[in-house]
């Protein structure tokens, strides 16, 4: 029987890691197919098995892939990346193993093919135009009506994205986005007003609705999430459904989904959908509120087992983020015992260490740790959350001087 579980390349975050751990739980050896696996600290940390390898070239993983299947047995490919989620499931199709339907990864990856497919199917009208140059975009941002958002095609962890409230603001983001050489093209979208929702979707069944919680703007920086959403049981139900008919017009019924949309008072409208379980340990929310572990449900379907994925318990799961207050030279880190102290936490932790240069980016990259807890109501998860983030403070010199603020 094979026993190997193919990872390409990992995200940054602990998911990758918990990708690894799980494998091995279910008898499986992770091995990591990487273009730098020194990239990722838990390879060592865990012993995890590395092959280092050109993870964006096709033919160079197919052989990779091909001698380990000969030699050893592969059971599955797959990827917590977002970035090479598509390859994975271009070599699993490849392989003749477990995986979503590749096209349709691949085209849901580029964030205007997805508009286009969805404008087709009748799903959601919100308007938008792929440009490649900076007065491109500005001509599609008057098209459009102002503000807009702007963001590149392809990307995660909303890099690159953001509103623009003046042409001068689109011209600007948009030299500032095509000046990467990796960055082929942008999408200027109709900024749509509402809160702002995720629907976690599993072999196409949901198992729930998130609430999300954003930072100040022209950002679209995620500071926290509740899970379930405080919704009544229509709203969401409507959500739910409108996020199933996007995912299945753009063929993605296989494994984890995350659709992000924002809710109107004319109803839902699309953010995107990313055909990937969610970032943000939105996972971990689910596990802690319901017992469903996304992550073993998504290995185990790797391999071509059938996942259980129905609730043990109803229970309430809320993160907050951990933010610093400037830019500038952290240099220490206050209250975190006080914050150890609050009701129902589940996980305190900071992601990097000081001393460390802090300059703010306006993406996922901002933040430098999270609280994450579970009660039996929202309303006592939350409460927590916020208590454990309001007590942490983070010392930061910026320009020169050492100041001292709650995180944002």
């Amino acid at each position: 029987m094979p026993r190997l579980l193919l990872f390409i390349e990992s995200n940054t975050s602990g998911t990758g890691r918990l990708f690894a751990q799980t494998a091995r739980a279910l008898g499986f050896e992770p091995v990591l197919i990487s273009r730098q696996p020194g990239r990722y600290p838990y390879v060592a940390e865990d012993a995890i098995r590395s092959v280092e390898a050109n993870t964006a070239d096709l033919n160079v993983l197919r052989s990779l892939v091909r001698q380990l299947a000969l030699s050893e047995g592969v059971a599955g490919i797959t990827s917590s990346s977002e970035y090479f989620i598509a390859t994975a499931a271009r070599l699993a199709a490849d392989f003749g193993l477990p995986g979503p339907d590749a096209d349709a990864v691949a085209a849901c990856r580029n964030k205007a093919t997805q508009r286009r497919r969805l404008d087709e199917a009748g799903i959601d009208r919100v308007r938008h135009a792929e440009v490649t140059d900076a007065a491109d975009a500005v001509q599609a941002a008057i098209g459009i009506g102002l503000p807009v958002v702007l963001k590149p095609v392809a990307g995660s962890g909303s890099v690159g994205v953001r509103l623009c409230a003046t042409v001068a603001e689109v011209a600007a983001h948009a030299r500032s986005l095509l000046a990467d050489p990796t960055c082929g093209a942008l999408l200027v979208e109709e900024a749509v007003k509402g809160d702002e929702y995720s629907v976690e979707i599993f072999h196409d069944t949901v198992i729930g609705v998130t609430r999300k919680h954003l930072g100040a703007l022209p950002h679209f920086v995620e500071m926290g999430h509740d899970f379930p959403a405080p919704l009544a049981s229509t709203v969401a139900d409507r959500i739910a459904g409108f996020a199933l008919a996007a995912t299945r017009a753009l063929g993605l019924t296989w494994g984890p989904l995350h659709v992000e949309l924002r809710l109107g008072e004319d109803g839902p409208h699309l953010m995107e959908v990313n055909p990937r379980l969610a970032g943000g340990f939105i996972p971990e929310l689910v596990r802690q509120a319901t017992g469903i572990d996304l992550i073993q449900a998504t290995v185990e379907l790797a391999v071509g087992r059938t996942p259980e994925v129905t609730p043990t318990r109803q229970e309430h799961a809320a993160i907050r983020f951990l933010t610093p207050p400037d830019d500038g030279l952290w240099f220490a880190t206050e209250g975190l015992e006080a914050a150890r102290g609050a009701p129902f936490l589940r996980d305190l932790r900071l992601y990097r260490a000081y001393p460390l240069l802090i300059a703010r980016r306006g993406d996922f990259q901002d933040r430098l740790g999270h609280a994450l807890t579970s009660a039996p109501t929202l309303e006592g998860a939350v409460a927590a959350a916020e208590l454990a983030r309001r007590a942490i403070r983070f010392r930061v010199a910026a320009n020169g001087t050492g100041t001292l603020a709650t995180v944002a």
